[in-house]
C-alpha cells in the first residue's frame, strides 16, 4: 500500500486526546446525578439537564479517540511493519487489559451491589471469584467472556481498539498498490471530506443502531472512525481538506446535532421505546443526524487545532518548557493509565459521597476534582515510578524519539 508521507508527529492530537480522557473525569462524575443513564453509583436527587450536557460530549470525544489511535496505527505500522505492530499493540494494549480487568473492574461491580441493596454484605474477596467465573461466548465478538457478575465496564474502549489493530494489521498486507488517487479525489473536491465519510456512518447509525453501553455509537462505527485516521494519517492533503472545510463543519455539525437531539428524545419518550434501537421514524432520524454530526464536528475540531497550529509561531529550541507543558507533557504520557485508573476512583469516590446532606452541585465537584486529584495520584505513585507497573499499564519505556511537547520528559503511551 503506498501512501504519501506526511511528516512531523501531530502534537494537536496529543492534545485534544489528553483533554478527552481527563475530562471523562467530570463526565463519569455527572452521570451519579444523570436521571436516564444507570451508573454504578447513583445520587437519589437527579436531574435531566446531565443529559443534554453528555449529548453534547459522546457526539463526538470517544470517536476522537478511535480516530486519533487510527492515526497513530499509521506511524507505527510503517515503522514495525504487521509483526512488529501486532507484538507492540499485544504489549501496549492485551496487558494492561488483563491486568485492570482482574485488579480494577471488579470495584465498581462491588459497589454497585452493595449500593443497590443495603443489606448485602458479601466481602470483596468473596466477591472477586463470583466476578472472574466466565465462560466463552463468540456471538458478541470482540467480547469473548461473559458471567453472571462480570464486565468490561469502561475497558469496552481498549478491548475495541485492541481488536480494530489486530483486524488493521490483518488488513494492511493485502491492500495492493497506491492509493492515493482515492484520498485525492476526496481532497479535493469542495465539501467530499464531510459528505463522503458520513454517508457509512449515517447508514450504521440509523439502520444497526447504536450501543448505549459504548457511550452512545455502534462498535462498527467506531470502527470507522479508526480506519478514518488511519486515511487522515495517510496523506496530508486529508488534513488540508479538513482545515479548509472547518468552518463549514462547526456549522453543519451544530445544525445537524440540534436538530437530531429533539427527534433522538422524542423517540425515548415513546412508553417503551428504545431510541438506540427502536426502527420508527424519530428514531432513525435522531441517529442518522447524530451520525452525521459527529463525523463533522470531529472534522471541525481537528480543522481548526490544525489552522491554529499551522499559524502558530515556532517555538524556540532553546527556550524552557513553561508550567502549562510539563503539565500536559506529564498527563500525555500516561493517558492509557489514566483511562484505565479514573472509572473504578470516580465509582469509589461518589460511593462515599452520594449520602452527603449536601446540594448536587457541591457533591458533583467534590466526585469530579477528588476523582482527578485521586487519578493521578495513583499514576504517579502506583504506575509511573517502578519499570514494572509501567509495563503493566502499557506505558513505553523513554527512548531518543520518544517525544514530549517541548522537552523529552519520560515514557509515553500514544
Amino acid at each position: 500500500m503506498t501512501t504519501q508521507d506526511t511528516g512531523a508527529r501531530r502534537t494537536e492530537l496529543d492534545a485534544i486526546r489528553t483533554l478527552v480522557v481527563v475530562g471523562l473525569v467530570f463526565f463519569h462524575s455527572a452521570l451519579v446525578f444523570d436521571t436516564r443513564d444507570d451508573y454504578y453509583v447513583k445520587n437519589a436527587e437527579t436531574t435531566e439537564a446531565t443529559t443534554v450536557a453528555a449529548a453534547l460530549a459522546v457526539v463526538w470525544a470517544m470517536p476522537m479517540l478511535f480516530l486519533i489511535a487510527g492515526a497513530g496505527s499509521w506511524h507505527s505500522l510503517r515503522k514495525r511493519g504487521p509483526t512488529g505492530f501486532t507484538r507492540e499493540r499485544l504489549l501496549r494494549l492485551g496487558v494492561p487489559l488483563v491486568v485492570a480487568t482482574v485488579l480494577l473492574i471488579p470495584l465498581p461491580v462491588w459497589l454497585r451491589e452493595r449500593a443497590a441493596d443495603p443489606a448485602y454484605d458479601q466481602s470483596y474477596t468473596d466477591f472477586l471469584p463470583l466476578f472472574l467465573d466466565v465462560r466463552w461466548q463468540w456471538s458478541n465478538a470482540p467480547f469473548v467472556l461473559e458471567g453472571e457478575y462480570f464486565e468490561t465496564g469502561h475497558l469496552w474502549f481498549v478491548v475495541l481498539l485492541f481488536a480494530f489493530s489486530l483486524l488493521l494489521a490483518g488488513l494492511v498486507p493485502l491492500v495492493k498498490g497506491d492509493v492515493r488517487p482515492a484520498l485525492g479525489a476526496l481532497a479535493r473536491r469542495r465539501g467530499a471530506i464531510l459528505l463522503l465519510p458520513a454517508v457509512p456512518l449515517t447508514l450504521i447509525c440509523a439502520f444497526v443502531g447504536l450501543e448505549e453501553s459504548f457511550a452512545g455509537w455502534s462498535r462498527w462505527a467506531y470502527l470507522l472512525f479508526f480506519l478514518y485516521g488511519f486515511g487522515l494519517a495517510a496523506d496530508e492533503r486529508i488534513r488540508a481538506a479538513m482545515r479548509r472545510e472547518a468552518v463549514l463543519a462547526v456549522v453543519l455539525g451544530l445544525a445537524l446535532f440540534l436538530t437530531g437531539l429533539p427527534l433522538f428524545l422524542l423517540a425515548g419518550e415513546v412508553e417503551g421505546g428504545d431510541p438506540f434501537t427502536d426502527m420508527t421514524g424519530p428514531a432513525i432520524g435522531g441517529r442518522a443526524l447524530y451520525g452525521s454530526a459527529g463525523w463533522c464536528l470531529l472534522v471541525a475540531i481537528l480543522g481548526l487545532l490544525d489552522r491554529r497550529v499551522a499559524g502558530r509561531a515556532p517555538r524556540p529550541a532553546d527556550r524552557s518548557p513553561g508550567h502549562g507543558l510539563r503539565l500536559y507533557g506529564y498527563l500525555a504520557a500516561g493517558v492509557l493509565p489514566l483511562y484505565v485508573l479514573h472509572q473504578p476512583i470516580v465509582v469509589g469516590v461518589a460511593y462515599g459521597v452520594v449520602g452527603w446532606e449536601a446540594p448536587m452541585p457541591v457533591k458533583y465537584l467534590v466526585i469530579a476534582f477528588g476523582s482527578l486529584a485521586l487519578t493521578i495520584a495513583a499514576y504517579d505513585l502506583l504506575v509511573r515510578r517502578t519499570r514494572a507497573t509501567r509495563f503493566l499499564f502499557g506505558i513505553r519505556e523513554p527512548s531518543r524519539d520518544t517525544y514530549s511537547p517541548g522537552h523529552r520528559s519520560g515514557p509515553k503511551t500514544s
